[in-house]
């Protein structure tokens, strides 16, 4: 990630960076928030155990959040987790079903076809329907 943090702000207008890791994953792999404030950039970070963990239902609301304001204002956001495979694909599940109205299962679909090596486990996909139904009835909680 490091090498590609000036890429990311130059080419692709990164202007939010969501990480859905713990801090110890990567500390000496990432940017601090400062160092990214420095680069124009906003961090969101929501700690997400890897493997096992599920980001809650409170943090897909507040990562969407993050992210459809930086893109009303013409701005990209990097998701990201360590591998790329669950939290973060889990995160940005929940941004196409608001984004779009889509089920968890079309959202999770158009991810796979971008990244075929995601893996969004039983619980992941029960928060994301849970995330749906709260979109459908209006309610964050």
């Amino acid at each position: 990630l490091w090498c590609l943090c000036p890429q990311l702000v130059a080419e692709e207008n990164v202007r939010g960076v969501l990480t859905l890791t713990e801090d110890y994953e990567t500390r000496f792999l990432c940017f601090s928030p400062q160092e990214w404030e420095s680069m124009g950039v906003e961090q969101l970070r929501l700690s997400t155990v890897d493997l096992t963990g599920v980001p809650t239902l409170e943090n897909l609301h507040k990562g969407v959040e993050f992210i459809l304001r930086h893109r009303a204002c013409g701005n990209s956001v990097y998701v990201h987790c360590k591998a790329g495979r669950s939290r973060s694909a889990t995160m940005v599940a929940a941004y196409l079903i608001q984004l779009h109205h889509w089920s968890p299962q079309e959202a999770i679909e158009a991810i796979a076809k971008i990244r075929p090596h995601i893996l969004i486990r039983h619980k992941q996909v029960q928060v994301l329907e849970k995330f749906h139904r709260n979109m459908i009835t209006g309610t964050t909680a």
